[in-house]
Parts: C-alpha cells; sequence; structure tokens
C-alpha cells in the first residue's frame, strides 16, 4: 500500500505520510486499527520512505554514451584510443550565474562557545555577479572572472584568460569541456573558438549532464566555503573573496579523484534503459 502512487489509492495528495497509510489501513479494511508508530517501525524495516521523492531524468541528447565515453577518457588522460601528451591539457570550465552580494542590515555576529555565527535574516540586494571559471582538472589550476552577465563574449574574455599565459599558451593541446548553454553551444562554438585558438578542441557534453564538468564540483565548493552565509558590504567585496579563494584553493588542493569510468556509465545506462522499459509498461497497463 505504501508503495501505490496515491492516486490510485483515491487520496488527494502527492506524497503519502505514516499517517496517511495508517488511515488507509484502516479505512480499507486491511487493519482494525494500527499505530502511527507500527507503520512507521514496518517501513523502516523495508526501507520504504513514500514521504519522500527525488528528481531524476532519462537521457534524452541520443548521443549520450558517445559524448560522456569522450570527457570519462580524457579524465582518464585518453583521446581517441592514445595517451595525452604532457603538452596537452584538459580544461573543465562554465559560469555560475546570479551570485548576489546581501548585504545584512546587522552586522553579523561571530561564533562564541555554545553559539555558532549569527546572521541577520534581512538584508539589501547590492547587485549580481556571473562568476565564469575554468579548472584544469589533473592540476587543480583554477581561472575565474566576474562579468555582469553570461554570454558569448563574457565566456571568450575567461578563454583568452587561460590561452594567454603558459602552458596553455605553448600547449599541443587544449581540451575544452563545456556544456550545452548559449554562451558555448554547438557548431559555431567550436569555429569561434578554433579561429581564435587553433590549439583548442572544444568537447561538449550531453544534454542534461552537468555532474560529468568537473568544474561544478569546484563551484559546490565555492558555494559551501565562500558564498555560505551571503554576508558581503558590496558587489565588489564578492568579486575580491572569488578571486582570493581561487589562490587559496590552488594551495592546498589537489586533482579530484575520478572514478567513475566508461563501465560504470554502461551499467547506469542500461538500468536507465531498464527502468524506461518498466516506466512505458507501467504508463500501457494505466
Amino acid at each position: 500500500m505504501a508503495c501505490e502512487r496515491p492516486a490510485a489509492l483515491g487520496l488527494p495528495v502527492s506524497r503519502l505520510s505514516v499517517a496517511d497509510v495508517a488511515r488507509q489501513a484502516q479505512r480499507s479494511g486491511l487493519v482494525a486499527r494500527i499505530s502511527h508508530s507500527t507503520v512507521w517501525r514496518w517501513l523502516h524495516e523495508d526501507a520504504i520512505r513514500p514521504w519522500q521523492h527525488r528528481c531524476w531524468i532519462f537521457p534524452r541528447d541520443a548521443q549520450f554514451q558517445v559524448k560522456a565515453e569522450r570527457i570519462l577518457d580524457l579524465y582518464a588522460r585518453t583521446w581517441q584510443g592514445r595517451e595525452l601528451r604532457d603538452d596537452e591539457f584538459v580544461v573543465s570550465a562554465d559560469e555560475k550565474t546570479s551570485i548576489q552580494a546581501r548585504v545584512r542590515v546587522h552586522p553579523s555576529l561571530p561564533v562564541q562557545a555554545g553559539r555558532p555565527m549569527r546572521v541577520e535574516h534581512e538584508y539589501r540586494r547590492g547587485g549580481a555577479w556571473a562568476y565564469l571559471a575554468a579548472l584544469d582538472v589533473h592540476r587543480a589550476k583554477v581561472f575565474g572572472r566576474c562579468e555582469p552577465t553570461t554570454g558569448i563574449a563574457p565566456f571568450g574574455r575567461l578563454v583568452d584568460q587561460v590561452m594567454s599565459q603558459p602552458p596553455y599558451s605553448e600547449a599541443r593541446t587544449v581540451f575544452w569541456i563545456v556544456d550545452n548553454g548559449s554562451s558555448h553551444r554547438g557548431q559555431r562554438c567550436i569555429e569561434r573558438l578554433q579561429r581564435a585558438y587553433p590549439r583548442v578542441v572544444p568537447v561538449h557534453g550531453p544534454v542534461h549532464a552537468s555532474w560529468l564538468n568537473q568544474i561544478e564540483i569546484y563551484f559546490s565548493i565555492v558555494q559551501r566555503k565562500v558564498l555560505t552565509p551571503n554576508d558581503f558590504a558590496c558587489l565588489e567585496a564578492v568579486e575580491q573573496r572569488l578571486l582570493d579563494f581561487e589562490r587559496y584553493y590552488e594551495s592546498i588542493a589537489r586533482p579530484f579523484e575520478w572514478k567513475f569510468t566508461r563501465a560504470h556509465l554502461d551499467a547506469l545506462l542500461s538500468k536507465m534503459r531498464a527502468r524506461c522499459v518498466q516506466s512505458q509498461s507501467h504508463r500501457m497497463a494505466a
């Protein structure tokens, strides 16, 4: 009963709670009476939590596996069946949009014994940045810049920032792993970047696969370590903190230990295909 969709049970809710399951068991005549704690214990024993949900999405890119495998190969320092040379580099890049400067109406109070940092709930908006960053995945080297907006021109300035300095300016090849955002989408992006820098090889990931892009791991670190809690005196302070953190991060970080391989990808896609077939069968039965 707990694994049924609420609509199938005639309940006008989106998720079942322990109380919902207990009431439905009594209404259906399954039991004369049952406590919420008993229902919870039974569900807990079978790891069933109908009050929880998580979003997921089927890969819709017809070339999902091919595009994903290219990125996984680059992380393993291979390209088209050969090992990367010492003068070939892999850069992961993207944008983190709408980073606000939240100016608190009262100063934050520092940590004290038995009391965490206290941050005033109310704030005024001090503007927002788009933070563009590129990560050399094998050297843990970060390049970043703050721009008023995202777009082709701001992304081009990030590419210039990286490619204008050694060892990238002298490299044999620099692979740029990017998603399908409007700033760096499709064949036009490839042509535009290679006109400016013939040594650049843009590598687009599949649609809805940001988890394959290592820069997203760095962005999650930035969110936790730099932007939470968000308490800045002005927009310029946000920029300075982000740029200072890049140098601090490089002094303590090592390349991410990427463990997701082609074998893991094959297993994941097989599982998702089976789930897709199961979902279609359920829809046809309904």
